[in-house]
């Protein structure tokens, strides 16, 4: 259980993140994640880094459970820290990152999936942000690199998901393949790459993100103040209590 590494072949690393039984990250899991990609993209004998899970889904987002166990606003903060730290530990690690993505990516998981380079999902992966069924806001800067823009308005307001065939046709996921091959298509995409020269690769990565429109650190900090506005206020709270009941707030 936890964030694990390894080298399976010439210039890959994978880090793998295992956190029973739906992969939704404590405060402390997301910035081993983070520490753990950096660590990654810092080596230089790495050319390329698969971001991938262990179990039935590849991210459930942030463990509400702990939230729900802070009285105060610690773990709400920690958890925007955390997950900003991970987002950002993607998007500008120093080579190209590989999602490999199975059952369920959402919240946290489409935060880190929309800063990868490059996604491979299984046929049963689906993606979304339930944020407003969790009292939560945020990564909407994310999957406005999956989907057009009012697709992206129209799944962030009814907390729907996509499947991995319908983000194929959108052309932000690369390549569909069933479960058990997920994880063999994932390394032959990641070894292509990690063929490079490993010092092209870093100034091309490096200038694919300067060109970017979106400057996602920020936008995705823009997002969190009104999630945490929300806490302040007590709908967060109202709205999170009422999450798993068939409830409407």
């Amino acid at each position: 259980m936890g964030v694990s590494t390894a080298s399976p072949s010439d210039g890959v690393r994978v880090v793998t993140a295992d956190y029973p039984p739906v992969n939704a990250l404590p405060v402390q899991g997301w910035h081993d994640l983070a520490d753990a990609v950096r660590a990654a993209g810092r080596d230089p004998a790495v050319r390329c880094v698969v971001l991938a899970a262990e179990g039935r889904g590849f991210n459930a987002g942030v463990d509400i459970k702990e939230l729900r166990r802070d009285p105060g606003h610690s773990a709400l903060l920690g958890a925007n820290r955390g997950c900003a730290d991970a987002f950002a530990a993607v998007y500008e690690c120093e080579v190209p990152v590989v999602a490999a993505v199975q059952g369920h990516c959402l919240g946290g998981g489409i935060g880190l999936v929309g800063n990868a380079d490059a996604v491979i999902a299984c046929d049963d992966a689906v993606f979304g942000l339930p944020e407003l069924d969790r009292g939560a806001l945020g990564a909407a800067t994310h999957l406005a690199r999956l989907v057009p823009q009012h697709l992206m308005r129209t799944l962030y307001y009814t907390s729907r998901t996509v499947t991995a065939q319908e983000l194929h046709r959108h052309g932000s996921v690369w390549q569909v393949v069933p479960r058990a091959g997920l994880a063999a298509a994932a390394l032959e995409l990641a070894a292509e790459i990690a063929r490079k020269d490993g010092d092209l690769i870093r100034l091309a990565k490096a200038a694919i993100n300067g060109i970017d429109p979106v400057d996602v650190r920020r936008a995705y900090r823009f997002e969190q103040g009104f999630t945490f506005e929300a806490a302040l206020s007590g709908t967060a709270a109202r709205v999170r209590d009422t999450f798993g009941k068939g409830e409407t707030p």
